[in-house]
This record gives structure tokens, C-alpha cells and sequence, in this order.
């Protein structure tokens, strides 16, 4: 429950933030935030295919 607060809160201040930054440079932030949150789900992916042990 405290981490669905702190989450909850964390989005909250980060919206703020957006909300003042012009709109290109939040599309932008986005794109690169989703690319990377797509490498790093294919990598992970990939390396739970292997059975890698780490």
C-alpha cells in the first residue's frame, strides 16, 4: 500500500513537471522514456530465453 502512495505521488510530481514543459519536448521525453523501456524488455526477454544464470 505505502509503494501504491509513493507511485501514486511520484506520478503526480511528474505530471506537474510536464504540464509546464512545452509540449514538443514532453513528445520527445516520451518516445525516448518508451524506447528504452522497449530495449530493456527485449533484452530481458531474451536473456530469460538463454537461462542465463547471473
Amino acid at each position: 500500500m505505502l509503494f501504491l502512495v509513493a507511485a501514486l505521488l511520484l506520478l503526480g510530481v511528474v505530471m506537474g513537471t510536464v504540464a509546464h514543459a512545452p509540449l514538443s519536448f514532453a513528445v520527445v521525453a516520451a518516445v525516448v522514456i518508451g524506447v528504452w523501456l522497449m530495449v530493456f524488455a527485449i533484452r530481458e526477454r531474451h536473456g530469460r530465453r538463454r537461462g542465463t544464470s547471473g
